[in-house]
């Protein structure tokens, strides 16, 4: 039975995040607010929780999950990056924005993409959200929640307890989100390639 945790999405209860937390940091799976849609999330270093986080979203190896990190400082020792794309991550970030990166050693290979070696990244603009990373203390595994046969991220976290709670170990509860996905852009090859455009508008990165 998953635990629900009601928190304002302006002012969150630190409480309440901190209980979310050590959830996290023993092993469980999450669903939590972000500024395009509510995701599953779980520690990067958790095999057991990568691949339950998987099996619940209904994806394979090769479906790109995404890291959340506090700022671009954190999200530079996960990826390498180099002047050029520096510029373009400082322009969407924090936003909804996800960026597709060559990852470094410390991405675990189970997590990134079996053949590219690649790992989407992204700083959320979410109060919730970046409450929970710093209190958290390092990135979080994520993966935008829709349920499998569906097409739309699920939106309420009622109906996310109701449908997930016997599957993951914590919900938090913070309103409806956007519901849009966020906008990807590969920035693992020579240039800046939008994959999909989504909630993050991509002429602020000098795109179209």
């Amino acid at each position: 039975m998953s635990q629900y945790f009601e928190v304002h999405p302006d002012n969150p209860q630190v409480r309440l995040i901190k209980q979310a937390a050590q959830i996290l940091h023993g092993g469980g799976i999450a669903a939590i607010p972000t500024d395009s849609s509510y995701a599953l999330v779980c520690r990067l270093d958790d095999k057991d929780a990568a691949e339950n986080l998987r099996r619940i979203r209904g994806v394979d190896d090769k479906h790109h999950l995404t890291l959340l990190c506090r700022d671009l400082s954190e999200l530079a020792s996960y990826a390498r990056v180099d002047n050029k794309q520096y510029r373009i991550l400082k322009l969407g970030t924090p936003g909804p924005f996800t960026f597709i990166l060559e990852a470094t050693k410390e991405v675990p290979r189970r997590v990134s993409h079996p053949s590219r070696r690649t790992i989407g990244l992204r700083v959320p603009d979410h109060r919730v959200t970046q409450e929970l990373l710093s209190i958290f203390g390092q990135p979080l595994l994520a993966t935008t929640l829709i349920a499998p046969g569906d097409t739309e991220p699920m939106n309420d976290p009622g109906e996310i307890r109701d449908r997930f709670q016997k599957l993951i170990q914590a919900v938090v509860d913070a309103g409806a989100c956007p519901r849009q996905p966020t906008t990807v852009v590969d920035l693992s090859g020579d240039g800046a390639v939008l994959v999909r455009q989504g909630r993050g508008d991509a002429a602020l990165l000098g795109l179209s």
